[in-house]
């Protein structure tokens, strides 16, 4: 056997064949490709987390307002406080903080007897409140004249009322419904933290409200409007800049990084900061390469097979 083994050897050299050694499968180089890509959309996070200047599009509020519905009575003392002192007038319907909206029936409203939350179901009132979302913020990117704003003693998301026109346009943004608009002003309004001072926390008299310090529960808490409209087109090509470079811009950035590691100079850092994407370094280079050795691969197999 080893003879025939030393004559087939013998055989395909004097055919000219190729004797490269072929040390794994295309079924290999996928798997570690696909590792590989897989790989690279973990390190953006982490090396977004690890940067010290990260690309901050809206400042993440230093606190926010959490509220237990355990212990909710449903009273409604937290929207007069509310808007006895943002509105100077008792007016639950312009409340930050929505009570009364789900007082019979809970958030998903009207179900039936005892299936849901609410009075007219297991008696669980549940309070709404502003989560003050984290960039993307909806109601900011949508609002098209800039009015909504980071409040400078919380950094909690606020309407500035001389750039609001009462468009509406916020109050169908936000996943969770929880802009208000007074009729008689004319203006939006939201929840702003009251300077770091809640008055519906100080007025709970069953003590379901506390103000804490922020953490993101966007994603955790079910929507009361899935749908989302669409961008503004300034927004739409401002977000494109940041997170949608395009692979001539990825190309680009990258061969100026790996020019100035060649030369010494350190490399320097994307355009786009620690926010570049390095998926998109992936799908300008990797990928490519990826496919480039595969086919290589295959050819230099089928060759030595002849």
């Amino acid at each position: 056997m080893e003879n025939n083994l030393v004559s087939e050897e013998i055989g395909s050299r004097a055919a000219g064949a190729p004797s490269v050694p072929l040390s794994c499968t295309r079924r290999q180089t996928l798997i570690w490709g696909g590792a590989s890509l897989l790989g690279l959309s973990a390190l953006e996070e982490v090396l977004a987390r690890g940067y010290d200047r990260p690309l901050i599009i809206m400042e993440q509020a230093e606190g926010m307002i959490m509220a237990d519905p355990v212990l909710c009575v449903g009273c409604g003392r937290c929207e007069l406080a509310c808007t006895e002192f943002n509105d100077g007038k008792a007016a639950p319907s312009l409340a930050r903080i929505k009570i009364d909206r789900n007082l019979n029936f809970g958030p998903p409203g009207a179900t039936p007897w005892r299936a849901g939350h609410g009075n007219w179901g297991d008696g669980l009132i549940v309070q709404d409140l502003c989560r003050q979302c984290p960039h993307p913020v909806p109601c900011a990117n949508m609002c098209p004249e800039g009015a909504i704003v980071v409040s400078p003693d919380t950094k909690a998301r606020v309407v500035d009322p001389e750039r609001c026109t009462g468009c509406g346009i916020c109050l169908r943004a936000c996943p969770w419904e929880m802009i208000t608009f007074d009729p008689e002003s004319r203006k939006a309004s939201k929840c702003h933290l009251c300077a770091g001072k809640p008055k519906c926390v100080a007025a709970c008299p069953a003590g379901a409200l506390r103000y804490t310090s922020w953490y993101d529960l966007t994603g955790r808490i079910p929507l009361r409007r899935p749908y989302q409209p669409p961008l503004l087109p300034p927004l739409t090509v401002s977000c494109q800049e940041c997170h949608l470079p395009g692979q001539g811009q990825n190309v680009r950035e990258i061969w100026s990084m790996l020019r100035g590691l060649w030369s010494g100079g350190g490399g320097g850092r994307p355009a786009g900061g620690i926010g570049f994407k390095w998926i998109d370094m992936a799908g300008a280079i990797f990928v490519p390469l990826t496919i480039g050795a595969v086919a290589i691969h295959a050819l230099l197999r089928k060759v030595q097979k002849k």
